[in-house]
């Protein structure tokens, strides 16, 4: 990293460190007669405060990333993903699409859109568009468009290219939690429990506990007839996420 990068970096490490206390200063930090750049550091701070659930002025500093630039394709993405957060369906594909018209083969945007036309159900062309961010020989994620691709047809009853999904996520990355948590789920439904208990061991190495990975591990055990495996992931549900719907489908046996 040069000089000039370097102080780039720094520099939007500094305004996101201090995004809360200083709020009205940030632009004192910000030099719009260089717009791409700009749009870059608002972009980011339009990240940051989507992701302290700040949507107002997150949408604030993107839409001013994109008076600064309207061609940046980073800022439309974000954007989408803000407005698909708050279910403004229409501006979020717009978004959507005007970023891939910008970048049509970057495989971050291709899987955000295949998302949000899985979520829509349209899973044809959410399957398409993960294919398409998985054509990127340098796309260094492969793991998440394939585990994305599994959930969504898993999502419409096609649970067995779903699995191969799956495994092909493992193959790119066999400690990826969110896929060995599927396979995990699908190897119990096919009432193979013994692979579920592995799966769930290789998650819970590299994964903390969810309620949906204990709830799992309760049933498996209990089919596996591990009642003392089964008990201590009871108490640690209860204790862990006592308001959870699996600790009230647990209370319901």
């Amino acid at each position: 990293m040069n000089l000039i990068n370097l102080t780039k970096f720094c520099l939007l490490s500094l305004i996101i460190a201090i995004v809360s206390a200083c709020a009205s200063n940030i632009h004192s930090y910000i030099n719009d007669n260089n717009p791409e750049e700009a749009a870059k550091i608002y972009t980011n701070l339009g990240i940051e405060y989507m992701r302290r659930g700040q949507y107002k002025i997150a949408r604030k500093k993107l839409e001013k990333a994109l008076k600064l630039n309207k061609y940046s394709a980073y800022a439309h993405n974000a954007i989408a993903l803000l407005y698909q957060k708050l279910k403004v369906d229409d501006k979020a594909r717009l978004h959507y699409q005007r970023a891939l018209e910008i970048k049509p083969k970057d495989s971050h945007i291709l899987n955000n859109y295949g998302r949000f036309l899985c979520k829509e159900g349209n899973w044809k062309a959410g399957e398409k568009h993960f294919l398409k961010a998985l054509a990127n020989p340098f796309y260094q994620e492969p793991e998440i468009p394939y585990t994305n691709a599994g959930l969504c047809l898993l999502k419409h009853n096609h649970p067995y290219q779903a699995e191969s999904y799956f495994r092909k996520a493992l193959q790119k990355n066999p400690n990826f939690p969110r896929a060995l948590y599927q396979m995990a789920e699908l190897s119990y439904k096919q009432r193979h429990y013994q692979q579920a208990r592995n799966y769930l061991q290789r998650h819970d190495k590299i994964a903390k506990h969810t309620s949906q990975s204990l709830w799992l591990r309760i049933r498996v055990e209990r089919k596996l007839g591990n009642k003392d495996a089964e008990a201590s992931y009871v108490l640690l549900l209860r204790h862990s996420f006592p308001d959870s719907k699996e600790t009230q489908l647990l209370n319901r046996l």
